[in-house]
């Protein structure tokens, strides 16, 4: 017996290992481990050195693609996103008196919301308030404080009284001519009718310099001189149009000043319109955490401001046509509105929207009398049949409404969008 069991472990000493088997070490655990268990030799082993022959047959450029995937995934930027921004907007950020500042100025330089989310910040708001923490200010005068409305009662009653030259020097002269008529001359009525108006337009260049009215000494390009057109047609136009659509112009023409004092009157109403605009806008602007919030709270401030001046206005041109007679003011009425909207924008730095609709308003009451003269040329005929519809549906008064309205309403469309900016309110 004991012959047998040496012959039968020395048969299996001498049978070789099975494949794939892991190699036996010299470590005396393992071979004590393994020898008394010739059952798990039946087993099938496992081939970890064959699963991994298809890496080592790839390609190099497939072996080598998770690296580079690696590498891609693993850049995410600089690790202080806002510091670019921080040296681009330097001198925004130094002169900045608060973050609504720095806020306004991202913001008419075209970051948004959208953008901020790339620098780690929920809107501009939140963004303008980390760089004005982290970029230190320079001594110097607060250039916001130079666009906040007044707030002082004083300075409210000037320029509330400046706002009231223009109306007071227009309805004196009026009322001058009416009393001195049959009694002077022509050339005193004249003379005064003359010195009426040069103080008017004196009280309406201190109107227009000082308070909300001002431009803070930006150009306004050429909207002085299409609102001088626009006066001049609401004084002289009906009555021109008339004599072109008589056969004229024929003898000198009549004059409709109604509409010029109500105007005047109607210079205290926007310049107030105006200044409780831009308090209002401020407020928001000061309460408002994201640009989209501001927007949509100085819209209505906006639209309730035109309004209001549209009822003051059309109450200034009815009663001034009690006094003086005049029909319906629509016309005079849209003039008023397109006149507001037009120093609105400029105000707030937006001169060539104004200008360009104070030009199309002109171009449009130009164009009336214009296309009725042109007429009477031989084929020309049906040139003014548009004018001749017009002014047979609702008068000569029609054209400047027409005009002024439809121009009216393309300046609140634009101001409806560039007002809603905060950039619009605070110094770039």
């Amino acid at each position: 017996m004991a012959g047998s069991v040496a012959v039968a472990a020395e048969s299996a000493r001498a049978e070789p290992a099975p494949q794939g088997a892991p190699e036996r070490g010299t470590h005396p655990s393992t071979r004590a481990s393994l020898a008394p268990e010739p059952s798990r030799a039946s087993e099938p082993s496992p081939a970890p050195e064959p699963s991994r022959s298809p890496e080592l047959s790839r390609a190099p450029e497939i072996a080598h693609a998770a690296p580079a995937r690696k590498l891609s995934t693993g850049q995410r930027g600089p690790a202080d996103p806002v510091k670019s921004l921080m040296h681009r907007h330097r001198e925004l950020c130094e002169r900045a008196v608060d973050p609504l500042e720095i806020a306004a100025g991202l913001e008419a330089r075209g970051v948004t919301d959208r953008t901020a989310a790339r620098y780690r910040h929920r809107d501009v708001f939140s963004l303008a308030e980390e760089l004005f923490a982290r970029v230190p200010g320079i001594a110097g005068e607060p250039v916001g404080a130079l666009f906040a409305p007044a707030r002082d009662i004083q300075t409210r009653a000037a320029w509330s009284l400046r706002a009231l030259l223009p109306g007071a020097a227009c309805l004196a002269t009026l009322v001058s001519l009416r009393l001195t008529d049959g009694v002077l001359g022509g050339e005193a009525r004249l003379a005064i009718g003359g010195g009426g108006t040069l103080l008017a337009l004196i009280g309406l260049a201190l109107a227009l310099r000082t308070g909300p009215l001002s431009t803070g000494g930006r150009p306004a390009g050429a909207a002085a001189l299409y609102g001088c057109w626009l006066l001049g047609y609401a004084l002289y136009g009906d009555a021109l149009l008339h004599q072109v659509l008589s056969g004229g112009p024929e003898g000198p023409w009549a004059i409709t000043p109604a509409p010029l004092l109500g105007l005047a009157v109607a210079v205290a109403p926007a310049a107030w319109c105006v200044h409780l605009f831009s308090l209002h806008a401020h407020r928001k602007l000061n309460g408002s955490r994201a640009l989209e919030e501001f927007a949509a709270g100085v819209r209505p401030l906006l639209f309730g401001a035109v309004a209001f001046f549209l009822c003051a206005v059309t109450g200034l041109l009815c009663l001034a046509g009690l006094g003086l007679g005049g029909g319906v003011p629509v016309g005079a009425a849209g003039l008023g509105v397109l006149l507001l909207l037009a120093r609105l924008l400029t105000v707030h730095g937006f001169p060539e929207p104004a200008a360009t609709g104070l030009a199309a308003a002109c171009a449009v009451e130009a164009a009336a009398p214009a296309l009725v003269l042109a007429g009477r040329l031989p084929g020309l005929h049906t040139a003014a049949r548009p004018v001749d519809a017009l002014v047979a549906a609702a008068g000569t008064g029609a054209v400047s409404a027409l005009a002024c309205g439809a121009a009216a309403l393309g300046l609140l469309t634009t101001a409806t969008v560039a007002l809603s900016r905060a950039s619009a309110h605070t110094a770039a």
